[in-house]
């Protein structure tokens, strides 16, 4: 039986071939029986220089995070913890130890050593995904405690964290920093409004745009490191808003569901379903896309065939009763069948040099990590 523990190595899974409808080139880099799955599209799963990508299995019995030798090097799990979030790994800048959460706590390990360092603790509380400020000096997270959704700010040198924002009536999630301004926050919030901007220190906190639920946005990001947030208009538009306006515009028309933009806002990358056409890579000035590769993934969950949010007045109306069972987010959900689960998702990030893209599929019967060169 193959033992799981932190350092321990296990040889490349790699498989390679070419999409049937692109040609693109494609790296399967695991081939487990287990739940395998990129970083979250928010950010990239490779190092800097490329030389490594991060993923997380369920292959030792729970999330991990390991680290793999790009395309075909050996698999090194980096994490054996009890409650890591899967999807809270941000990759340091200099390629060296990874950001991320695991039950109550913000922890970075290294790369190397697997030295393990608590960088803040919230007692009782249930942390979300990582944000890392420009600077690399801060980490923002979502926290659920005791009924209500938080913003937390957590110092990378180890001197702690602290909330700066509490929300009673709605959950708080993606929070991020501002890719060039490390006092600036952009987080979402469920159920609508959706998009809000707040300081690291918790002031001016400001809604960016009024809608209701009968208007689906979701997954919103920056556009590259300009002072615009992209975000889909499900399932009609890809759109954008001006932080400094607040004036909103339409990219494109056509159903981007998991955006990301490349570095310089030029190109947004995204996966699609109903229908799925593909991993598709978008010109931001003339809106016009082009397919990349099919990753005919099951793309799960009831929300992705509606066009407004999911039952977010009987959410807040179980909420207000008092109902644990009911008023459980998405987020909360042991198996989310409204919103996920999530590892069925493409969730596609660009690689640092812009040439490829990671995401996963199941379309082999468990859920694997691929990348695709960019034809």
């Amino acid at each position: 039986m193959t033992k799981y523990t932190k350092g321990s190595i296990h040889p490349s899974e790699l498989r390679e071939f070419k999409d049937q409808e692109t040609g693109a080139h494609i790296y399967q880099l695991t081939n487990d029986e287990t739940i395998n799955h990129n970083l979250y599209f928010l950010t990239s799963s490779f190092t800097s220089d490329q030389n490594y990508l991060i993923f997380t299995s369920y292959r030792s019995g729970k999330a991990n995070f390991y680290k793999l030798g790009f395309p075909d090097g050996d698999i090194i799990q980096l994490t054996d913890g009890d409650e890591v979030h899967g999807y809270s790994g941000v990759i340091s800048k200099d390629g060296t130890k990874l950001f991320y959460t695991e039950g109550d706590a913000i922890k970075e390990v290294h790369f190397d050593t697997f030295a393990e360092r608590v960088l803040a603790e919230f007692p009782e509380g249930s942390l979300g995904e990582c944000s890392v400020s420009a600077d690399e000096r801060y980490i923002v997270t979502a926290m659920k405690h005791d009924g209500k959704s938080h913003i937390t700010v957590t110092a990378t040198d180890g001197s702690g964290g602290k909330i700066i924002y509490t929300s009673s009536d709605q959950t708080i999630i993606h929070p991020q920093f501002h890719p060039k301004d490390a006092d600036l926050i952009a987080y979402s919030g469920d159920p609508a409004p959706r998009m809000w901007k707040i300081r690291r220190d918790g002031t001016k906190n400001r809604m960016l745009y009024e809608h209701d639920n009968n208007e689906f946005l979701v997954h919103e990001t920056f556009l590259g490191s300009q002072d615009d947030l992209i975000v889909t208009h499900w399932p009609y538009a890809l759109r954008r808003i001006s932080l400094g306006t607040l004036e909103m515009e339409t990219i494109s028309d056509f159903n981007a569901w998991h955006i990301a933009s490349n570095r310089d806002g030029t190109k947004v990358l995204c996966d699609t379903v109903h229908p799925d056409i593909g991993l598709r890579l978008v010109d931001v000035e003339t809106g016009e896309h082009v397919p990349i590769c099919y990753p005919q993934s099951s793309s799960s969950g009831s929300q992705w065939k509606k066009d407004r949010y999911a039952v977010a007045e009987d959410w807040a109306a179980a909420q207000q009763a008092g109902d644990r069972e009911k008023s459980l987010s998405w987020m909360e959900m042991k198996v989310d069948t409204v919103y996920g689960p999530q590892w069925t998702h493409p969730h596609p990030s660009f690689s640092p040099d812009e040439t490829a893209v990671v995401y996963t599929s199941d379309v082999s019967g468990h859920s694997q990590v691929y990348v695709a060169e960019i034809p």
